[in-house]
Parts: structure tokens; sequence; C-alpha cells
């Protein structure tokens, strides 16, 4: 098996094991199988990948890519790839509408996210000052606004699969992942509660969110756009 037929498995793997744990959202089991996985297959994906597992073109996706549909990075090699959490939100959106448009799937998805972006409501900005740092933390409010606004349980157990892969991977401080975990624990609206929170704590744990990345592109670029 060639190196990118074993990504494009060790990829359909993850999805059927994000699926399964949906199922099974109690299941650790499930969630480490799959942070091992996703060591194996790495944070970001060659676009080529991208386009075949999304049974699209390699043209197509850089067009949507470029009309800023679609997140990209620059990986460690210096080639601009997909992130593989945008990569598997995406792809569960296309396979589920991929009926009302077999021979263009990504179109009708990628235009329910664009409506979805017109549709958020951002707060008028208040005067946090010109300060970078101010801008961010305001940005990161009314992100995380959007997502209480549409928060699940679906989305409270990606978030925990989440902090479990950033634990092994020692990506956030202990006392943030403990923070959180707790606050997953407990009933949606008190997260919800907590997630909109304007103290200097939740600022605090906002910036170290395992829900970073829940909102598409369009709506995370019309936050940069528009506040601050």
């Amino acid at each position: 098996m060639g190196i990118v037929e074993r990504k494009q498995e060790l990829f359909e793997n993850i999805v059927r094991l994000r699926r399964a744990a949906r199922q099974m959202p109690d299941s650790r089991d499930i969630s480490v199988v799959r942070v091992s996985l996703e060591r194996e297959l790495g944070e970001t994906v060659s676009r080529r990948l991208a386009a075949r597992v999304l049974g699209v073109s390699h043209t197509a996706l850089d067009r949507w890519i470029k009309m800023g549909d679609l997140p990209v990075i620059y990986s460690a090699k210096g080639r601009v790839e997909v992130p593989v959490p945008a990569l598997l939100d995406l792809y569960d959106a296309v396979d589920a509408g991929r009926a009302d448009s077999p021979r263009y799937p990504l179109t009708p998805t990628m235009m329910r996210r664009r409506e979805a972006a017109q549709r958020l409501k951002i707060p008028r900005s208040r005067d946090r000052g010109d300060v970078a740092h101010n801008r961010v933390r305001a940005r990161s409010l009314v992100y995380h606004q959007a997502v209480a606004a549409r928060l699940n349980r679906l989305m409270v157990e990606e978030a925990r699969h989440v902090l479990l892969r950033w634990r092994k991977q020692g990506r956030i401080d202990r006392r943030y992942a403990d923070r959180w975990e707790g606050l997953l624990e407990l009933p949606l609206p008190e997260i919800r509660r907590a997630l909109v929170d304007e103290d200097q704590d939740a600022d605090d744990l906002r910036q170290n969110s395992p829900f970073a990345g829940v909102l598409s592109e369009p709506e995370r670029l019309r936050i940069v756009r528009e506040v601050g």
C-alpha cells in the first residue's frame, strides 16, 4: 500500500471512529484508538488527498480554498495543506448532503456555510482600544458566542476528544485541560453560560479552547473582519 492510500485509509477509519463515538459517547477506548490513528495521519493532509476523499477534483478544491471557504495552513515542510479537523467536518457535511448535488458535492455545503456566516449575530464593537491583544480576546468572545448558540452534545463530545488528544501531545497546560474537562461535564445551559462569560478567567480559558475550529471558515473570517 502506498503512502497516499495509507493516509486515505487512516482518514476513513478516523471518520468511522468519530461516528461510532457518537453512538457510544462514553467509550474512552474509541477516543484513544482515534488519537493513535490521528497521530499517524498527522495534523494536515495534502490538498490532493483532501480532494480525493471528498470526491472532487484538485482544481475544484483549490477554487473553494481561494474563495475562503476552507482553511489551509503551511505544513512543517512548507506545503499548503488542509487541517484534518476541518476536513473531517467538511467530509461529514458533504456526505450528508451528497444526494442534493452528486455531480458537484461541495457546492451545497459551501453555500450553506456562506449563508450561515451571513446570519451570524455579531454584537456591536465596544471600545476595547486598539491593542492587538484586546482584539484577539474580543474575537474569541464573539466566536464562542456563536458556538454557544448552536452547542449540542455532539459538539461537547468532540471537544472532549480534542482535550484528550492535546493532553497526549502535551499541547495544553494541565490546569486548563482539567478546567475544561470539568466544564464539559456540566449541563448544556451551564456550558453555554461559561463560554460567553466576560470576566478575565473566562477570557483565559477561551484562549485554550477545544472548540477552536468548530465554526466554518466563512464564519471565522467574518468574525475576524468585523470584530475589533
